[in-house]
């Protein structure tokens, strides 16, 4: 039973990160962790990274290398931060992080504001996205906050791409710090054709299904997944 619920998850985050760019560990990740905290930081961020490569391809004429190359110098010093995190916060005080991260990433992305993406900004947020992203697998809103007002393939495309780097560098502090072994490879197995569902589904109403809903429609899902993650904090 848990084994579908959490490959349902995967399915609902990985519709929802191809239709507007991010999404997949926004939605999956709190509730993923009341099922089992096994399955935070390290078979999500593997889930992803071949869910990223997936949607690099498909909109790879859309990827801009301008700032790109910013974001990940800032995402590697932010992933050793994040690891270090990893070394000494406990199950308990990561889902904690995880809901205030969940909350925090709704409220950036209700902003009404218009940040323009500048290779520092961009850099700034490679470091946040590494650090969110390598302790609690939420490492999209950074980004997905400065590129928010560009053209909707270019948004796709270039998180995509970021995210691929950015998981393979999670990863490999996931290994030595014991968040990503054989027993979290079997977790990540089952949920891999889940994502890959969701994405292909995306593909086929991506351009009929109006973003606006999707996002409406993700931000009530983080809202009662984050939520839910700190109730179960202050239960345990």
């Amino acid at each position: 039973m848990d084994l579908m619920a959490a490959a349902l998850l995967i399915f609902i985050g990985s519709f929802v990160q191809s239709t507007v760019g991010f999404g997949l560990a926004i939605v999956a990740a709190p509730l993923l962790f009341i099922l089992s905290p096994d399955y935070v930081p390290g078979p999500i961020t593997a889930t992803a990274l071949i869910l990223s490569l997936a949607n690099t391809y498909r909109y790879r004429s859309n990827i801009s290398l301008k700032g790109l190359g910013a974001a990940i110098a800032g995402r590697i010093p932010g992933t050793l931060a994040g690891g270090g995190l990893l070394l000494w916060v406990d199950a308990k005080l990561l889902s904690l992080c995880l809901g205030i991260s969940v909350i925090a990433a709704v409220l950036v992305a209700v902003l009404p504001i218009r940040i323009r993406p500048t290779p520092g900004r961009m850099a700034v947020a490679g470091f946040i996205s590494g650090f969110m992203g390598t302790s609690t697998a939420i490492g999209g809103p950074p980004l997905a906050l400065l590129l928010q007002h560009e053209q909707a393939n270019l948004i796709r495309a270039n998180l995509s791409a970021f995210f691929s780097v950015s998981c393979i560098l999670s990863l490999a502090v996931h290994v030595p710090t014991g968040y990503m072994s054989w027993h979290h490879m079997q977790l990540t197995a089952p949920l891999i054709p889940a994502a890959l569902l969701g994405f292909w589904l995306a593909t086929r109403w991506v351009d009929v299904v109006s973003s606006r809903h999707i996002r409406i429609v993700s931000l009530v899902l983080c809202t009662l997944s984050g939520v839910g993650t700190m109730i179960t904090y202050w239960h345990t």
